[in-house]
Formats: C-alpha cells, sequence, structure tokens
C-alpha cells in the first residue's frame, strides 16, 4: 500500500492553528490529492486513508488496463451478471449518457481504446481494417443493466467495456461523500485536474480555481465539481491530420476537433461524463438533460 504524504501549506491570511492539509495518492494512472482545511483534525488522517483505500477498490473494479478486474470480468459471457454498486451506478449513468448524445459517449468503446492506445504508443495509425473490426464490436445497445436488480448482461461475448471518460469522476464523488460523512467538508478533492469543491476553506469565500486555458481571473467556487476533457497531450499526428486520444465510437477514429471542454455541476460523474461525450461531439441537445449543469467550450 502506498504510504500517505501529508503537506502543511501555510498560506497568507492564515494563522499557524488553521493550515491545510495536503494528502497525495497515485490511482487511476494519475495523482488524487485531497486538500483538507480544518482546524480541528481529529480522525483526519484516518479519513483520508479510507478515501484513498475507496478510490484503489474503486480502480480495482472498473480498470479496464487489469485482467481481474471486475469491469474485464464481464467480457465472454452473455450471461446476467451480478456487480458490486458503484460498477452498476456508473454503468446505468453511463448507458443513459450513451443513449442521450447517441453514442458519442459509449462504454461498450473498449476494443477500439486498446487499438488506439497501440497506435499511440507506437505513433502508427492503425490499420484501416483493424479499425473497422473493432468498430463492429462496439455498441452501448448492447449493454443491458437490469432495473430491478443490480445486475448487467452482454449481449455479444467480444464486448469489451471502458469506463475511462467517468470513473475518475465517480471516485471524486466517492470521496466527496466519505469526508462529509467524516466532518471534513471544507475540502478540494483533485483527481488528475478535475476537481470537487466542498465547502469553503476556513475564513475563505471559496475555493480559487482557474480553468486551463481561460485568460481570466481566477475565481472563489465551493460545493461543486468542474472537470476538463480535452485532446492537450495525447495526440498522433497521420497525413497532415492531428487525431486525438479521444475516440469517437460512431466512427472508430481518433477525434480531429482539438477542443477542451470545461463541465461544472453538482455531481462530478455527470460533469466527467459530460465533458468526455461534449470533446467527441458538441451536441447542445444532450445538455437539456442537464440544465443545472455549466458548459465551457473552446477552441484550440
Amino acid at each position: 500500500m502506498n504510504s500517505l504524504i501529508l503537506f502543511l501549506l501555510f498560506l497568507p491570511g492564515f494563522l499557524a492553528a488553521q493550515p491545510r492539509h495536503v494528502y497525495t495518492h497515485p490511482a487511476m494512472g494519475t495523482d488524487f490529492r485531497i486538500t483538507i482545511s480544518a482546524v480541528d483534525t481529529h480522525g483526519l488522517a484516518a479519513a483520508v486513508r479510507q478515501a484513498f483505500k475507496r478510490i484503489d477498490a474503486l480502480e480495482q473494479s472498473m480498470s479496464d488496463y487489469r485482467a481481474d478486474s471486475e469491469l474485464n470480468q464481464l467480457s465472454g459471457s452473455t450471461k446476467w451478471q451480478s456487480v458490486s454498486t458503484g460498477l452498476y451506478e456508473v454503468l446505468r449513468f453511463s448507458r443513459q449518457l450513451a443513449k442521450q448524445s447517441s453514442g458519442a459517449f459509449d462504454p461498450t468503446v473498449g476494443p477500439l481504446t486498446k487499438l488506439w492506445r497501440r497506435a499511440f504508443r507506437q505513433q502508427q495509425f492503425p490499420d484501416r481494417e483493424d479499425i473497422l473490426a473493432a468498430r463492429a464490436r462496439v455498441q452501448w445497445k448492447d449493454l443491458k443493466i437490469s432495473k430491478r436488480r443490480q445486475k448487467v448482461r452482454l449481449r455479444r461475448p467480444d464486448m469489451q467495456l471502458d469506463l475511462g471518460g467517468v470513473a475518475k469522476g465517480y471516485a471524486l464523488d466517492v470521496v466527496g461523500a466519505l469526508l462529509r460523512e467524516a466532518g471534513f467538508s471544507a475540502f478540494l478533492v483533485d483527481g488528475g485536474g478535475d476537481l470537487l469543491l466542498g465547502e469553503a476553506p476556513v475564513g475563505e469565500a471559496g475555493w480559487t480555481v482557474q480553468v486551463e486555458g481561460t485568460t481570466g481571473l481566477p475565481v472563489k467556487r465551493r460545493n461543486i465539481a468542474i472537470v476538463t476533457s480535452g485532446d492537450t497531450y495525447k495526440f498522433l499526428d497521420y497525413e497532415g491530420v492531428r487525431y486525438s486520444h479521444l475516440i469517437d465510437p460512431r466512427t472508430g477514429l481518433g477525434t480531429t476537433n482539438e477542443r477542451q471542454v470545461t463541465v461544472a455541476g453538482a455531481v462530478a460523474m455527470v460533469a466527467d461524463g459530460l465533458a468526455s461525450a461534449l470533446c467527441v461531439a458538441e451536441d447542445p441537445s444532450m445538455l437539456s438533460y442537464y440544465p443545472e449543469y455549466n458548459v465551457m467550450m473552446m477552441a484550440r
């Protein structure tokens, strides 16, 4: 188990008795950082350990990298299978968003994800026949979710699931709920740049947030999730076209729109999924299902 790293950060206006406590932990291919503002820290270290333990458990459940993950164990069978509460909630939302986005978001995109990961490692465009073959195995309608039981079913045994567009957001929500229950409601949870903000730090109006790529002044926010998705760092240039690591399940290709999307709202899982879907397809119709979420799109 990775040990916790504790930093005490003293900012202007803070007394020595009111530090911000920052803990970091690697998981889900990134670093999770929990910042707590609290005077009474009794039980804080235990709460953070529990939070990181939950993140590790979610990674083991929902990772498509790990052959023994709960997610990957669903493949190969067309029978109804019982799943954990977390995986059930994420799969149910993912299928809902797939329908609302007309397939721009698709949790069955696994075959294409694996194909393009190899392409990015080798910096070589995938064979067109391989793209078509992988694309033929992607169809969100073939993921069945029981409404009455905590079970799911894949209609074809060769399906592969990928929850990369929502799992991290769900982990933020789980950590936020755990910290609130433990009595530490003034928090900022950062999962690789995706944020979940709790109550404001001691003596302040909110957490200071600056959206990447914007030139405006930082703003104070609290009790909100802020998630950004885009193609800034991973892409492949082929015949004069830049293909991003964000895969369009409908075409089988990496997106070429060079777009960054930031979504803010109450639930990090929803914000995460919307940001992913809107990066693939700028379709405002899906936003009608989530009127309380704010969206900012920027072209690169």
